[in-house]
């Protein structure tokens, strides 16, 4: 660190955004995820921690509203290979299920039993991430550092959440950014689906003691009807009415005090990149006309520190090059997005 020149460029593989960081010195700690195994969509956002990775090093260090947010440490661990190598096996296992379910209403007695055999595969490994995630973040809250995920689709985060909660004992509220609801039951047969991700944190034990949406504008009528059913639980700021407030004459900033005044004081922010508008991320695994601009997004997070509350921990979800190995541009938004959630992170927290 006494040589490291904060005004130029350094490669990332000193460490995130070129910081020659130890874990020891690190107060926060970014667990990557490499994972897509039930993405329905677009494909590659398993390469998503390693696009974040490789874009940070272009991004300048001093930031004009938080400072100097390096100075806090921020470690990110190397990718799990174990873990890419089960997502590996598994995705073509959950591609050929989708296919059985998509291109086959009706099953003979083999394909039935084919797609128990798959989904029951599948199922397990999925159980197997979110453990080995949950224990990870387990880890980095026990020596008293402040956790990150980088995803993969938006599956992964469950056992970051599940240890967090249990960390502050359910109180807690998630800030919930995307352009889904995320709250299936299950999809497509699978129960830790990234359509599933809310439904699921909900039912941890204990739970985030609310659950607050902002930006959502592709959903089932089932989990419309959920969100209807609990609005002790869940606030949705669906994308439609946002726009139409804004349309109609009311601020941003006015807006983001309602959405801040729905959560607690300490609050967890899960953050697919779907959820802005898709110019900026379109690669993204299922992409959605609408949602937020970045300022947007920064303002919103401005807004919490504004409103007191302390960010606690947060994920990012679902950045994806498609495939394409010259695209750079979602991994750029994605470690622009990162390094300013890591700022703020701090500032909630008087690290700086």
């Amino acid at each position: 660190m006494n040589q490291f020149d904060i005004n130029t460029t350094t490669s990332s593989e000193f460490g995130i955004f070129g910081i020659p960081c130890t874990p020891e010195k690190a107060q926060i700690h970014i667990t990557p995820v490499p994972w897509e195994v039930t993405t329905s969509y677009g494909a590659g956002t398993a390469q998503g921690p390693q696009l974040i990775r490789q874009a940070s090093e272009q991004v300048d260090f001093f930031d004009i509203e938080i400072g100097r947010t390096y100075e806090v440490g921020i470690y990110m661990q190397d990718e799990p290979k174990h873990i890419l190598e089960l997502n590996n096996t598994l995705k073509p296992m959950a591609q050929e299920l989708i296919d059985l379910k998509t291109n086959h209403p009706e099953l003979t007695t083999d394909q039935k039993a084919k797609e128990r055999m798959l989904l029951d595969k599948i199922n397990q490994g999925c159980n197997l991430m979110t453990q080995w995630v949950y224990e990870q973040t387990k880890e980095v809250l026990k020596v008293g550092k402040w956790p990150v995920l980088l995803g993969g689709d938006h599956s992964t985060p469950l056992g970051a959440i599940k240890a967090i909660s249990e960390h502050y004992k359910g109180n807690v509220g998630l800030l919930h950014i995307d352009a889904h609801a995320d709250l299936r039951k299950s999809y497509q047969g699978f129960h830790q689906s990234h359509a599933s991700i809310m439904h699921n944190v909900l039912q941890l034990n204990p739970k985030p003691k609310k659950l607050v949406q902002v930006g959502i504008r592709d959903f089932c009528e089932e989990e419309h009807d959920s969100i209807l059913e609990s609005p002790h639980l869940i606030k949705t700021f669906f994308d439609v009415d946002l726009k139409r407030d804004l349309f109609e004459g009311q601020t941003w900033n006015g807006i983001c005090q309602q959405i801040t005044s729905e959560l607690p004081e300490l609050v967890y922010v899960s953050f697919d990149v779907d959820g802005l508008d898709p110019s900026l991320c379109p690669n993204t695994g299922t992409p959605v006309p609408g949602g937020l601009s970045m300022n947007e997004a920064f303002y919103l997070l401005y807004s919490l520190y504004k409103s007191g509350k302390k960010i606690v921990g947060f994920d990012i979800n679902e950045v994806s090059s498609a495939g394409n190995a010259e695209d750079q541009w979602n991994g750029n938004v994605g470690a622009r997005l990162l390094y300013k959630m890591c700022g703020w992170l701090a500032k909630t927290q008087k690290l700086i």
